[in-house]
């Protein structure tokens, strides 16, 4: 299988020496599940978009620092592109940022939530189990416990979308369109000391009870290797 990643930022500068650039930590994840899995890296921040929808069996996005909100170029050729797949019904995931560019693709709204930052680990009840919600890594289809890092939320889902995963602080956690797109509004990809220390860039501007809930919320076990086997199940179910 070969996978489009579409790498939508970069490592903050002062956590490069310590951390691996967003497109490694997702190779990392996947390649765990499926060590014959194939990559091709498109820089989406810097308008690099595959020239036609089948140059990859499947897609991925990564997260971003900029809002789907954002009046930049290559958000909004990206949100064509992501149009262009759902039309198409070429098998798309994306993940945080990814995620709410699908709703912003299929016409629904994406908001700063009144809420506050999402940070830590979200632990999520999943609504409406899938066929591909199966692996042999964590016990149970019936939750999901991943690390978050965002501010904004999909604030009107699309007619198109389903809601299968969701939490109190994010009742559109992970949303489904047909069997080709798939959004999960938190970081497989993530590990808990990468989410702390990104945390710890932001103390000026995430609420301090956020940050101490999110620090506790830290000592617990995730779900990473279940959402990646999830993921590549998606791709092939």
């Amino acid at each position: 299988m070969k996978i489009g990643l579409l790498v939508c930022d970069q490592v903050l500068p002062e956590l490069t020496a310590q951390y691996d650039s967003y497109e490694v930590m997702f190779k990392s994840l996947l390649l765990q599940i499926d060590p014959l899995l194939d990559f091709q890296i498109y820089s989406a921040y810097a308008n690099q978009l595959p020239a036609n929808v089948d140059e990859c069996d499947v897609y991925l996005s990564t997260g971003s620092k900029h809002s789907v909100n954002d009046d930049l170029p290559w958000i909004t050729e990206l949100i064509d592109f992501i149009a262009k797949l759902h039309q198409q019904k070429k098998k798309f995931i994306g993940i945080c940022f990814g995620h709410q560019l699908i709703a912003k693709a299929l016409g629904g709204e994406v908001s700063v939530s009144d809420k506050g930052w999402g940070v830590g680990v979200a632990f999520n009840q999943v609504q409406q189990l899938q066929p591909w919600m199966q692996s042999n890594h964590t016990a149970g289809a019936d939750s999901l416990d991943i690390v978050v890092s965002h501010k904004e939320q999909i604030s009107k889902l699309p007619t198109t979308c389903k809601v299968i995963a969701g939490n109190k602080f994010c009742p559109q956690f992970m949303i489904q369109v047909d069997q080709h797109l798939l959004g999960i509004q938190g970081h497989p990809e993530f590990s808990k000391q990468y989410s702390k220390s990104l945390i710890n860039t932001r103390l000026d501007i995430i609420e301090p009870n956020r940050v101490r809930e999110a620090f506790c919320s830290l000592n617990a076990e995730v779900d990473d290797l279940k959402m990646a086997s999830w993921m590549l199940n998606f791709y092939a179910h």
